[in-house]
């Protein structure tokens, strides 16, 4: 079970809630993924890419500029010939793993179902 966080009172959508930090980091959906590739240490642009798989050469260049500026990525160059860049999850990337693992889990025990009901779902997008 997951022990409930009390975050201190914020107003409808404030710029300082923890829960839209959380929200807006995620709405780019290769950062997870990126972030997850990471896990076991540092790679590559090019290593990257290809453990990645479907994503450009600009949006993993994007992507990893607003993780590196987030605090969540450290890149490291190298003075070699060519220069050797890496990348690698700082403590609070490697801390972004867990609730990771845990919306993995949660894909794992309701994907099938959400994905059921998605296809099932008669495109009336009312709310």
């Amino acid at each position: 079970m997951i022990e409930p966080v009390e975050f201190p009172p914020y107003g409808d959508f404030e710029a300082d809630c923890p829960a839209r930090l959380a929200v807006d980091l995620f709405a780019n959906s290769w950062l997870a993924v990126i972030a997850y590739t990471l896990r076991d240490g540092p790679m590559r642009h090019s290593e990257l890419r290809t453990a990645v798989g479907g994503i450009s050469q600009r949006m993993l260049t994007r992507t990893l500029r607003r993780m590196t500026a987030a605090s969540l990525v450290e890149r490291r160059r190298y003075a070699t010939a060519p220069p050797t860049v890496e990348y690698e999850l700082t403590t609070a990337g490697r801390d972004l793993l867990v609730p990771l693992q845990a919306l993995g889990a949660w894909v794992d025990r309701h994907g099938d179902t959400v994905r059921a009901a998605l296809a099932a779902d008669d495109g009336d997008d009312e709310v």
